[in-house]
């Protein structure tokens, strides 16, 4: 009775009759889906929202009109004029029969399997009555396997459902799992049967969340909870941008693990190693738990009421004889919204200074920069979900797998759906593996190389001429430049062929819906920003840009980057990009927070810590940020940090840059507050306080009461309050309320309270002036450091998918720091075979500014003449190698390429 999809497609929308009811369904639809939709109930075993229909458990079996057997409503398209009973007493006994047969040698030990109260077997065998007596045979009595420090299999309780092995192929593409063996002793194993590793497993527990019994279980909650034990709290994950939900389980005031949350809009109940398994960290012993002060060298514990009374008498102190500029902050984009903007606030109200930042400085900062000025708007234009319908996929400076891995599992879909891929990065990454095209560029040629991609759409005529006319400016002149830009001239710049550039430009330029997607690769270089610029030249110059599933997604590295810098810790700019030096937005904060504010810009985080050397920084107070780990040429970091007057360092954990500080304040985790983070998309969601603080308050009540003491009274209740204040000061958050974002969130632009929120930007007008985007002339100035005799390696920084940033956090998770426990540079194996270096053996690797020794990764990855490290691990400080090159229209460093030499031990 299965009806072909494309003949059911024929009609878009229509009726069915569902146990006497109407129903309203849409062609392509399956019985399932609809029911589903209707709140139909529906038994089902192997069925996933995120998998393609299976029909292997036949639980779902369902009665049609005109059908004598019953069908399984999964695999069943609905028709119009279908009439479908999906309970009687057929089903209920074929039902029964099916949840009998699947008992017949599952083990009897409810009581105390880990997947008590959440097991769907159980509840099937509850709501049909099924006893274990009817199908008696032998219990199979397989040994427990737990080769890895995440994943308990218990292949006794496994019902071969192959959710786990489908996730793994058709979500993943990492093909770890597969079924083996026939018939009745069929079991999920892994590939060739070999234990998981981190080089055939990506442990990100897709399996275990799509596992329907205790077959697959978390191992590091094992023991510590059972599903009716624990109290679910949802929240927004703490690591990368993509903004992912999920449930903190608590019980007895700890997390004690990590579930899905299917609901959820980014994510779909889809997770990474990092976000299912990386939350030991909250409850670290190494935390710190109360405030710090430094006396004759050492740390001395103190209370919070001494600690900021100490504090805003020195921060008085300094200002009172060296001037409000001699202080400033930095803020975190770890930190919520609300904290970021109480920074802000602080700085400009209590310190009376512009000099605030935060770490979109060293990351994003070219995003916001370029794009607002291409395109009147310093984000991404348009939805991680429409990635999945994208026909072309324009991958640059981005490695998603490792990087952003759900954001992955959008471009893997639409890869799976057919769209081409274009991969522009000098490592051959997972992506550049499977790409249509890869552009293994030099590093440091990104502006080159997209300014040939353009001149190879305009000589073959493939531009949007309508496009161009009606909603672009500047044309000619970003043409005039381009003509500058012949491919043999590119491809010398790039190291790219020609033929390649050319097949590159016909892939994006005619395909229906081209996206670009780019993460650090493009910003972090000293043309960060006209790098960024470029991508709107090729977005706009096609007219890839203002519709769904086509834009320019730039990936934000850390949770709420796109939140900070929304929310007014930037020198230049008042919350919501406001300029300070514009009078009418100056007058409008001083209104609203009642005191006079500087028109004068202040510095740059960058240019802060180059001025703690010269005393022109005399005070500052550091939020969540590591920049003694993770700014770049940390040997000149180091040193300014030495003469700094009087540092504040506010932080979960010691780090690099607590070492310096006079004063150390218990930051609090993301499970230890209220809040709300901004993903890359520009979705403000929420974060929800789980268990309480260890060190008794969150970031946003230090700050209410270091303002106060400084001298500019802050009382906010609740972030709430944070949040509603935010909304009358800026625009694009003028809807944004705790109340409307409680279980999807809401992307900005979002005005008033009545705006849905805005999927994407750009659909009618640009934000600059008389509506229209702009061409800009870009000119390729190369890397600040290239290779020579001395130093002939080019060093690419970059991330892996187990860590995350300074490693604070990740390596106080005990699997994560067991699967990639230390740092390995990896290398060509013609590099490495040349220098006599072998995996796994020492090396020596020195730039002009500092030398380390590492460990070696022999990889295909790393093409000859390149090394890539990461810089998560405190034993291993890449940037001591790192140069003091920087973007100079941003100050973002250029940490993806300097100039390096290698030796072996």
């Amino acid at each position: 009775m299965n009806l072909n999809l494309d003949q059911a497609m024929e009609n878009q929308q229509f009726t069915v009759r569902i146990n006497g009811q109407n129903i309203s369904c849409r062609a392509g639809q399956t019985i399932l889906e609809v029911c589903r939709e209707a709140k139909i109930p529906v038994p089902t075993l192997c069925y996933d929202e995120r998998l393609k229909p299976y029909g292997g458990c036949r639980l779902c079996i369902v009665e049609i009109n005109g059908s004598e057997q019953p069908q399984a409503s999964c695999m069943t398209y609905v028709q119009p004029g279908m009439t479908v009973t999906t309970e009687s007493e057929r089903l209920f006994a074929l039902r029964k029969n099916t949840v009998q047969l699947l008992l017949h040698n599952h083990p009897n030990d409810c009581m105390v399997c880990e997947a008590g109260g959440a097991c769907e077997l159980q509840t099937l065998a509850y709501q049909y009555d099924a006893g274990l007596g009817k199908f008696q045979t032998k219990k199979w009595g397989l040994p427990l396997v737990e080769d890895n420090p995440f994943i308990t299999f218990e292949p006794n309780k496994c019902v071969v459902c192959a959710r786990c092995v489908r996730i793994c192929h058709e979500v993943m593409m990492a093909d770890t799992l597969t079924l083996a063996h026939n018939g009745w002793r069929t079991l999920p194993v892994t590939k060739d049967g070999q234990p998981r590793s981190s080089d055939t497993c990506e442990f990100c527990g897709q399996c275990v969340s799509a596992c329907p019994t205790g077959a697959l279980t978390d191992r590091r909650s094992r023991g510590k909870g059972r599903a009716m034990d624990v109290k679910k709290v949802k929240t927004t994950c703490s690591y990368c941008g993509t903004g992912c939900n999920f449930f903190l389980n608590v019980k007895d005031g700890k997390v004690v693990r990590v579930t899905s949350d299917f609901d959820a809009p980014v994510n779909k109940g889809n997770l990474c190693v990092k976000g299912r398994y990386g939350f030991d960290f909250i409850h670290s012993p190494e935390r710190i738990k109360t405030p710090l002060i430094k006396e004759n060298g050492v740390f001395r514990q103190a209370s919070w009421d001494e600690a900021l009374t100490f504090t805003a008498r020195r921060f008085k102190e300094i200002i009172a004889k060296y001037g409000h500029d001699a202080v400033g902050g930095f803020s975190s984009s770890r930190c919520s919204n609300e904290e970021n903007y109480l920074v802000a606030k602080m700085v400009r109200c209590a310190m009376g200074t512009n000099n605030v930042d935060n770490c979109a400085r060293v990351c994003h900062a070219p995003t916001v920069a370029g794009l607002a000025v291409s395109l009147g708007a310093g984000a991404a234009t348009n939805s991680l979900a429409q990635m999945a319908d994208v026909d072309t996929i324009f991958l640059i400076g981005s490695n998603p797998t490792e990087a952003h891995p759900i954001v992955s599992l959008h471009l893997k879909k639409a890869l799976a759906k057919g769209a081409k891929l274009i991969v522009v990065d000098p490592r051959k990454t997972w992506m550049a593996e499977r790409a249509d095209i890869w552009l293994g560029i030099k590093p440091g040629s990104n502006i080159a190389l997209m300014n040939g991609i353009v001149r190879a759409i305009l000589d073959n005529g493939w531009e949007n001429k309508e496009f161009i006319a009606a909603r672009t400016e500047n044309f000619a002149d970003m043409k005039k430049k381009i003509d500058e830009y012949d491919l043999d001239r590119v491809e010398n710049l790039t190291g790219v062929a020609k033929e390649k550039i050319v097949e590159a430009a016909r892939f994006y330029a005619l395909a229906e819906k081209s996206m670009i997607v780019y993460g650090l690769g493009v910003t972090e270089h000293r043309s960060g920003a006209e790098t960024a610029m470029s991508t709107a030249n090729l977005a706009l110059l096609c007219g890839q840009i203002g519709r769904p599933a086509t834009g320019i997604m730039a990936l934000r590295g850390q949770n709420n980057v796109q939140g900070a810098s929304d929310l007014g810790p930037l020198p230049g700019t008042f919350p919501g990009y406001q300029p300070v030096n514009d009078e009418q937005c100056r007058k409008k904060f001083e209104a609203a927070w009642g005191v006079p504010l500087s028109g004068q810009p202040g510095l740059k985080s960058v240019e802060m810590i180059d001025h703690c050397a010269d005393g022109k920084i005399r005070g500052l107070y550091i939020l969540g940020e590591d920049p003694a780990h993770t700014d770049p040429d940390l040997n000149h970091v180091r040193k300014c940090l030495e003469k700094i007057e009087f540092l504040v360092v506010q932080d979960m954990f010691p780090t690099e840059t607590t070492k310096y500080a006079h004063v150390v304040l218990p930051g609090a985790s993301f499970a230890e507050k209220d809040g709300t983070f901004t993903n890359g998309e520009r979705r403000v969601q929420r974060i929800r306080k789980a268990v309480e603080p260890v060190a008794g308050l969150a970031e946003w009540e230090s700050l209410c009461r270091l303002s106060t003491l400084i001298g500019y009274e802050m009382n906010y209740r609740h972030p709430s309050e944070i949040m509603d204040e935010i909304a009358k000061l800026v625009p694009a958050y003028g809807g944004i309320r705790y109340e409307r974002i409680e279980q999807q969130g809401i992307q900005w632009p979002c005005p008033d309270d009545n705006h849905p929120g805005t999927t994407t930007l750009h659909s009618a007008s640009f934000a600059r002036p008389g509506g229209k985007a702009q061409f800009i002339a870009l000119e390729h100035i190369g890397s600040g450091e290239t290779p020579d005799d001395e130093y002939p390696l080019i060093l690419i920084t970059g991330r892996v998918r187990e860590h995350y940033n300074n490693g604070s956090m990740t390596r106080r998770c005990a699997g994560l720091s067991e699967v990639v426990p230390e740092e390995r540079a990896e290398i060509s194996p013609a590099d490495a075979a040349r220098l006599g270096i072998a995996d796994g053996g020492w090396m020596n690797i020195a730039s002009r500014r500092g030398a380390l020794r590492v460990k070696a990764k022999v990889t295909e990855r790393t093409q000859p003449g390149m090394v890539f490290m990461t810089f998560h691990h405190q034993t291993t400080l890449t940037n001591f190698l790192t140069s003091e090159h920087r973007d100079p229209i941003t100050g973002t460093p250029e940490y993806k390429s300097c100039a390096v030499k290698i030796a072996a031990c």
